[in-house]
């Protein structure tokens, strides 16, 4: 049986006033005694790594000291669940890559045009936007926080209902306003606006 270290996370903005929390989920079965503490880190985050067989898929949530239970913003994907009205956060884990790998063939590319060349930018920094939604929006062609400012409403919720029915409850109503103001370097208004966000909202 193989395993592999997954790390968990929680964003300072989720994580809030919480001071701890812990991490519960299909490998403990549910079970608040047996819950994995996270630990805090300078950013405000709530973090722990946990060693999981490799060919399976988990379920799981967090539960913060302040009685709240939160999803994972990065999470593969979510499961919702009928009988409680909730969505779980899933992680997958690869099989064990084999022993032997091909050294892939350094590839040599001209660097492009620099009138044309757009600065990737880091999405996720965008409440409301984890990191597979990120991947949506970068295949899209939003790469940075200038395009996705000036994307409108409609491509945004078209861009998540091709992506199938558990991307259409995100709502993208103030990603244009939270990346104007990172594409502006004001870190401090973005900050106080996600201190009232939930989930993007």
């Amino acid at each position: 049986m193989s395993k592999k270290k997954i790390n968990f996370s929680v964003a300072p903005e989720i994580v809030g006033e919480a001071t701890s929390g812990i991490l519960l989920g299909e490998f403990n079965n549910w079970d608040k005694a047996s819950g994995i503490e996270l630990k805090k880190s300078k950013d405000g985050s709530l973090s722990t790594a946990v060693s999981l067989e490799t060919g399976k898929t988990y379920e799981y949530r967090y539960l913060l000291n302040d009685g709240r239970w939160v999803n994972d913003g990065n999470a593969d994907t979510y499961n919702f669940v009928l009988n409680y009205q909730i969505d779980n956060c899933v992680v997958s884990i690869p099989e064990a890559a084999p022993a032997k790998r091909k050294v892939a063939k350094k590839v040599v590319t001209k660097p492009a045009d620099k009138k044309t060349t757009v600065k990737a930018d880091d999405l996720t920094k965008i409440e409301g936007v984890g990191k597979k939604i990120a991947e949506l929006l970068v295949n899209d062609g939003i790469t940075s926080f200038v395009l996705l400012g000036k994307a409108t409403q409609k491509k945004l919720k078209d861009i998540l209902a091709a992506a199938g029915s558990r991307y259409t409850m995100h709502d993208p109503k103030t990603w244009a306003k939270q990346s104007k103001l990172a594409a502006a370097g004001k870190w401090d208004e973005l900050k106080s606006l996600q201190a009232v966000l939930k989930g993007g909202k």
